[in-house]
């Protein structure tokens, strides 16, 4: 017995339709592994398990096991779950590199000014650099996006112990955050060649983000978007 004659007209469209959910669901990991997966063995080993999984849900469907409706719902929702673990690795790579940047201009700072701005803002900026590396650095290694770092939780306590909740502490992290990038970013630096026996004037210097590449720059503008991400995440709680 044919397809057609054992379903009728209706479920076959059916089939087809859940056929084309499950190509768009191939085609959509394989751009997550391309983008994710460095190792070519670890990217055809990880499309291969999704074709795998794309085909048992069309064989439930095809026996019956599942409704046509259950099985692009299945599949929409291995879609979903995709997307997210992709915008999750995504954001914490550049937490990576957004918080190694901070910990190179917080010493930056502190040897330009020959520790007269270490106090504020270099060293601030330093300590966020590092929670920014743990959280992250321990967000990719678990695969969970809600790792806490010592610095972001003493803020936290301080904000709980004067009144305040737990939103308001991470909402003051993110906001010092952001802060402390634009400090760095329009912080005062030496030309390229500036040269003076005892002291340099004002003519000899320049904001740091005249200096920076477009490369620099986009990281920076991009982690910022994410911080701002963050704040907005948190008054939605």
């Amino acid at each position: 017995m044919s397809q057609r004659e054992e379903y009728g007209d209706r479920l076959d469209e059916a089939y087809w339709e859940v056929n084309a959910a499950a190509s768009r669901l191939i085609s959509y990991g394989c751009g997550v592994s391309a983008r994710h997966l460095q190792d070519r063995r670890l990217r055809m080993q990880f499309n291969r398990e999704l074709a795998y999984y794309a085909r048992r849900v069309m064989n439930d469907m095809y026996e019956r096991k599942i409704s046509s409706e259950d099985a692009i719902g299945k599949i929409l929702a291995e879609r979903n779950s995709l997307r997210s673990q992709s915008e999750r690795i995504s954001k914490q790579l550049i937490g990576l590199a957004g918080g190694a940047s901070q910990i190179v201009t917080g010493i930056g700072i502190c040897i330009g000014s020959m520790g007269a701005a270490c106090a504020f803002p270099g060293a601030p900026m330093m300590a966020h650099g590092g929670n920014n590396l743990y959280e992250n650095s321990k967000g990719l290694l678990t695969g969970r996006d809600d790792v806490v770092g010592p610095v972001r939780d003493a803020y936290i306590s301080i904000a709980q112990s004067l009144g305040y909740s737990e939103r308001d502490g991470n909402v003051a992290y993110y906001g010092l955050d952001l802060y402390l990038s634009y400090k760095g970013l329009t912080r005062e630096v030496l030309k390229p060649n500036a040269w003076r026996l005892f002291y340099y004037l004002k003519a000899d210097k320049q904001i740091a983000l005249q200096q920076m590449s477009k490369a620099a720059l986009g990281l920076e503008g991009t982690a910022g978007a994410v911080t701002l991400d963050q704040i907005s995440k948190e008054y939605k709680k």
